[in-house]
């Protein structure tokens, strides 16, 4: 039996309620794919190029489920229409989130030099010897890249330079190094006090990508001098992901207090 006092138009507006909801879903579903792409990387439940791939079809899929959320929320007629209109709104402002992150990585790889080896000194840069062959999965070279490499860091990272530390000996600078390489949570793969060298790998939160390091300690006048060197064992690029770890090094290293027991 027909309900009398039903609108002719109740089911109408109720399936416009019901795309709006359905579009702003899609927009969560976007959200947990982009999360995923890069996790399934880090966790290596696929390679990392898919993972790019998963990011750039989400923030797709988030533009499409926004623009239906949307388009269904204006033609909601009645007592939904405030709420309609609020959900849309908010899946326009959650599909902007999204795609705000690749169009941030392509942007930042545009403008930054297409490199993935940043050192503090491109002449002589510090070298890898227990990592050397210790890189799983690695399709970059320990090898530095030359003067073409080192002119293009030049160009992109100016404050790159080694860290002076008047009044340590390299024996304290290599404990210190070792000290704050731990605090920011490299695993620390190598010490060598007579060479003072340290070596170590680092991964990146999201996509785990992993970045191998290692840091050259010689004397200097009244003190000693720091290199680092940063390399990623896999991109062409690393969108200045090297260059940030190395600068949070060294100005941990230069505000650090030299471990007891350095002589």
């Amino acid at each position: 039996m027909s309900n009398p006092a039903a609108s002719p138009n109740d089911n109408p507006a109720r399936g416009k309620t019901t795309v709006v909801t359905a579009g702003a879903t899609l927009v969560v579903l976007a959200v947990i794919s982009m999360c995923l792409g890069g996790l399934g990387s880090r966790w290596g439940w696929w390679y990392f190029t898919t993972g790019f791939a998963i990011l750039k079809w989400a923030a797709y899929a988030a533009i499409a489920a926004a623009l239906l959320t949307v388009l269904a929320a204006l033609f909601v007629r009645g007592a939904h229409k405030g709420r309609s209109l609020a959900i849309a709104a908010l899946a326009v402002i959650v599909a902007l989130g999204i795609v705000s992150v690749p169009w941030n990585m392509l942007r930042s790889a545009r403008a930054l030099p297409p490199i993935h080896d940043i050192t503090t000194d491109t002449n002589n840069p510090p070298a890898f010897v227990v990592l050397h062959d210790r890189r799983p999965g690695a399709l970059n070279p320990v090898e530095y890249g030359g003067p073409e490499v080192a002119a293009k860091q030049h160009a992109g990272y100016p404050d790159i330079v080694p860290a002076v530390l008047p009044g340590v000996s390299p024996a304290q600078a290599l404990a210190r190094a070792v000290a704050v390489a731990k605090q920011l949570g490299w695993s620390v793969v190598a010490v060598d006090t007579a060479a003072g060298r340290m070596e170590s790998s680092d991964r990146t939160r999201w996509f785990g990508f992993t970045d191998d390091q290692v840091v050259r300690v010689t004397p200097a006048p009244n003190g000693s001098r720091v290199d680092i060197r940063s390399l990623s064992r896999v991109g062409g690029s690393d969108v200045g992901t090297n260059a940030r770890r190395i600068r949070a090094f060294l100005t941990a290293l230069r505000n650090a207090s030299a471990p007891a027991g350095g002589s």
